[in-house]
């Protein structure tokens, strides 16, 4: 008997998943992504870009209910309505990640789960086990190109991340195997974007473009339209134009990534690579007076290097991919959060003597894609250093159930009045118990 393709394989895989199989650990890790994503995301409707993308769609944002500004309410279709909320959703970089892709899953998966909810009469517990489908497919497509995909320049969220939304929405509208293999090869003629767009509205565009295209490309396999079925695995397919000369093996049902690589939550709402090192710094700020800094020399790995283009940043988009800037803002800051990077404070000064002083290097001796940093600092007085491994937040170590509620408090805020606020986290915090997912945000 013929060995089924890859292609086969993640169709049989992402239409066999169900709730009832899923790990409690699964769960509960997919409950988190969604509750955190659902607070960046109403944050980032505030924001420059996703209200760009809003209006482009026809969407009022500042008129908009609740439900509309998450695509599960209003007339606009699936397609537009993922296209807006992936943007929303990415806009302030405040969105999880995962290794597992080398990139940002939950804004990838959930806009398009979200807008296919009213069609698909969807519980909570339908959109557990479809973005568990799709965060499964899109690390599985990632596994045997990665990181040399991300490495070669393209943006790994705005690629893989078009697998897995395919995936995610072909499991809610209830595809069988073969329909959602035919979904993925169709979204094998999908996937772009550029981490060249670093720093730029387009960057959190990504994730709405690969949110739409995996609607898209269900909705059309759902319609008959056709592809080839080796798309993304044959010659001239998408591992082979997308990734290095060998690729490495495939797998998919053979454990959950959801619990052995797992999702990280974000501390701070700026690229990932800033994270251990704004820690470190922010550790520092506690032993040295920001005017008594000298210098600072911060090491970190060739992906770092890659992905932060900008020392001396002009705008609050380019700072979250700036080292200097947000190594000094946690030097100089009590805390970075939203407000490090609005327009008024890129030019604070305090932090911009600091930025000044700092010297970002790369450390050859660190893994291409290592989310490790040390940062040292010199004064009058002598030299502080601090090396972090890993940022706050991991899947191994999360941040407190206090922090996370207040992430999504303080996100969910800039839309909602207080209390509604502290209740739709209640209330997503139960995501597996909600009946009618869109009609959970109607009372809002």
């Amino acid at each position: 008997m013929e060995t089924p393709s890859p292609e086969a394989r993640l169709g049989e895989f992402v239409a066999g998943v169900e709730y009832e199989s899923l790990p409690e650990e699964g769960v509960d890790t997919v409950t988190r992504a969604v509750v955190d994503t659902v607070g960046v995301t109403l944050a980032g409707t505030t924001a420059d870009a996703g209200r760009r993308a809003a209006t482009a769609e026809g969407v009022d944002p500042d008129a908009a209910t609740v439900g509309e500004l998450l695509g599960v309410e209003g007339d606009d279709r699936p397609e537009a309505a993922a296209l807006r909320v992936g943007t929303a959703s990415h806009a302030l970089d405040y969105d999880d990640l995962s290794w597992a892709m080398d990139g940002h899953p939950s804004v990838a998966l959930v806009p398009g789960l979200l807008a296919l909810a009213p069609e698909a009469g969807a519980s909570g517990r339908d959109l557990v086990a479809a973005y568990a489908a799709g965060f499964e497919t899109a690390c599985a497509v990632a596994g045997p190109v990665s990181p040399a995909h991300y490495e070669a320049g393209w943006h790994a969220t705005a690629t893989f991340g078009t697998f897995g939304a395919a995936a995610a929405a072909a499991h809610l509208l209830d595809l069988d195997a073969k329909t959602t293999a035919r979904a993925l090869s169709i979204a094998a003629s999908m996937p772009a974007g550029l981490k060249r767009n670093f720093g730029s509205m387009t960057k959190p565009l990504h994730a709405g473009l690969c949110a739409r295209s995996g609607v898209t490309a269900a909705r059309l396999a759902r319609e008959g339209i056709t592809a080839d079925p080796r798309a993304v695995t044959g010659d001239k397919g998408f591992w082979d134009l997308y990734g290095p000369e060998e690729t490495g093996e495939f797998s998919v049902g053979d454990g959950w990534r959801l619990c052995e690589e797992g999702i990280h939550v974000k501390a701070y709402p700026c690229c990932y690579f800033t994270h251990s090192a704004i820690a470190a710094a922010a550790e520092l700020g506690e032993e040295v007076a920001p005017e008594a800094v000298e210098s600072v020399a911060v090491t970190a790995s060739q992906g770092a290097a890659d992905a932060l283009h900008h020392a001396d940043p002009e705008t609050g988009l380019e700072a979250k991919f700036s080292m200097e800037y947000t190594v000094a803002s946690g030097l100089v800051r009590d805390r970075v959060g939203l407000e490090t990077f609005e327009p008024d404070a890129i030019d604070d000064p305090a932090v911009q003597r600091v930025r000044e002083r700092v010297d970002f290097a790369v450390d050859g001796s660190m893994p291409y894609d290592s989310h490790g940093a040390t940062v040292r600092v010199e004064t009058a007085d002598g030299v502080h250093e601090r090396t972090r491994t890993d940022p706050p937040g991991t899947h191994d170590d999360p941040l407190s159930e206090e922090r996370f509620r207040a992430k999504f408090e303080e996100c969910a805020g800039r839309v909602l009045e207080e209390r509604a606020a502290a209740d739709l986290y209640d209330t997503l915090s139960a995501l597996s118990e909600i009946e009618n997912l869109a009609g959970a945000f109607t009372a809002v």
